[in-house]
């Protein structure tokens, strides 16, 4: 008798005259029937209202007489760390909606393997205080190093795109060795750091024993410093 197939990726695409439609979730999550039906709902719920507001503005151009460009709806799951308790992805979704250019929006979210449910990454912290209190100074300091290399040179105070506190970034929670949570990445989506053109930041910082203190005590476990 052959063994059961695993769940391979699921990718689904849709192109209509008005959307272009992507959606994709890896394997691992895949395997994960509660949370393979979540992301199905949800690309179901995306790809639902996308559809809607393209026909819609495809329909008004062509009543209006203006030329119409096709929206695109295209989402990507992905993991960062696959420990044996947690599952931790990430997620790039991309929109277009018929302007200058489209918007990239990055999330995160953590499958708790033994409670098979969703957790925000942030919510596994006692607070977004305490992040900012042992974090911002650090996350500044690179982030300021980051803008000036992309953008090739120093920079002045930016009273338009000040330093981002943490609760203004996504999180990521990492592995170096898939057993537990040892890095965390902290990332600056479009226009939290700086302007279009320079699209997002991504800080990569070690768990220290400092950051295990603030884990929440039911999360602790899950976590190591290094």
């Amino acid at each position: 008798m052959a063994a059961p197939r695993s769940p391979a990726s699921v990718t689904v695409t849709q192109k209509t005259p008005a959307l272009d439609f992507s959606y994709t979730y890896p394997a691992a999550a895949a395997r994960i029937a509660p949370l393979r039906r979540w992301l199905d709902a949800q690309r179901s719920a995306l790809r639902t209202k996308a559809l809607r507001d393209a026909t819609a503005d495809r329909r008004e151009a062509t009543k209006s007489g203006f030329p119409f460009r096709q929206h695109d709806a295209t989402t990507e799951w992905k993991v960062v760390t696959d420990t044996p308790r947690l599952l931790s992805l990430s997620v790039e979704s991309y929109r277009y909606t018929g302007g200058a250019h489209g918007g990239t929006v990055i999330d995160s979210v953590v499958w708790d393997k033994a409670r098979a449910r969703r957790v925000a990454p942030r919510a596994m912290f006692v607070s977004d205080g305490a992040l900012q209190d042992l974090l911002g100074k650090t996350w500044c300091e690179k982030l300021k190093a980051a803008r000036v290399k992309r953008l090739g040179g120093d920079i002045a105070d930016d009273d338009i795109f000040p330093c981002p506190t943490v609760d203004k970034l996504t999180l990521l929670l990492g592995s170096t060795d898939a057993r537990a949570i040892d890095r965390i990445g902290l990332i600056a989506g479009q226009y939290v750091a700086g302007s279009y053109a320079e699209g997002m930041y991504e800080i990569t910082l070690p768990v220290t024993p400092a950051l295990l203190r603030i884990v929440r005590p039911e999360w602790r476990a899950m976590f190591v410093a290094r």
